[in-house]
């Protein structure tokens, strides 16, 4: 309901004794304040509220309802981002811990291969210095034997190298393979990121609206012309 002309001039007198009364005031001293009656400056503003609109009152439930809903729009955001959060370091934690184990077994199976070459060569050596044992009771078959030996133990020389070299060639293999598996899952984990923060800046955006809503059906009411949306929400955005 808008004010009639009686409740505009007792607010105008209100607000003019209000403005004298400051001006009047008497002054601390060595200070830009004054000393004003409490109790009469109470009632003039109470006498000041009882003559504005009942729509002020409802602006103000307004604009408290907005200031709830950005409130609560804030909380979910963080809500959200501290969920989201979580659960990328969930993510990125069980992509470490598969690297791991595909390294520690590739390790292990590497390590395995060396072994069983070592003690391949090893028991190859052992018959050949046997066998050459065996032969030097003769001269000439000492010599046979001896080269026999020698190439004996090229061969497992030879044979332990090709097994080192394919233990390290698959535990470097597990390794790339593991290093790509984890950089998949970071990707994943950055999407869910992004969506999730999509989601937040939807949320405030929305709430944002809501409140120019209510200040723009304030300003209608009071006979002010309101902002324009498209302009709030961009700023909004921004925020």
């Amino acid at each position: 309901m808008a004010m009639t002309d009686h409740s505009l001039r007792r607010a105008d007198e209100l607000l003019t004794e209000l403005v004298e009364m400051v001006e009047t005031a008497r002054t601390v001293p060595i200070s830009g304040s004054c000393i004003v009656p409490r109790e009469h400056t109470l009632d003039l503003l109470d006498d000041l509220r009882d003559v504005l609109p009942p729509e002020m009152a409802r602006a103000r439930v307004i604009v408290a309802e907005a200031d709830g809903r950005l409130a609560d729009a804030e909380r979910r955001a963080s809500e959200l981002q501290a969920r989201s959060e979580a659960e990328a370091q969930g993510r990125l934690e069980a992509a470490a811990a598969t690297v791991r184990e595909h390294l520690d077994a590739a390790t292990e199976h590497a390590a395995q291969l060396v072994a069983d070459a070592r003690a391949e060569a090893a028991r190859i050596v052992d018959e050949a210095q046997a066998e050459n044992a065996r032969l030097l009771s003769s001269a000439g078959v000492h010599q046979a034997a001896t080269a026999a030996a020698a190439q004996v133990r090229a061969d497992a020389d030879a044979y332990s190298a090709q097994v080192r070299e394919a233990a390290d060639e698959e535990a470097a293999l597990s390794r790339r393979e593991a290093v790509d598996y984890a950089t998949f899952l970071r990707t994943n984990a950055d999407d869910y990121a992004e969506r999730t923060l999509a989601e937040i800046v939807a949320v405030l955006h929305r709430s944002a609206t809501t409140a120019e809503r209510g200040r723009a059906e304030l300003a209608a009411r009071r006979g002010a012309p309101a902002a324009p949306p498209e302009a709030d929400a961009g700023t909004a955005s921004a925020m």
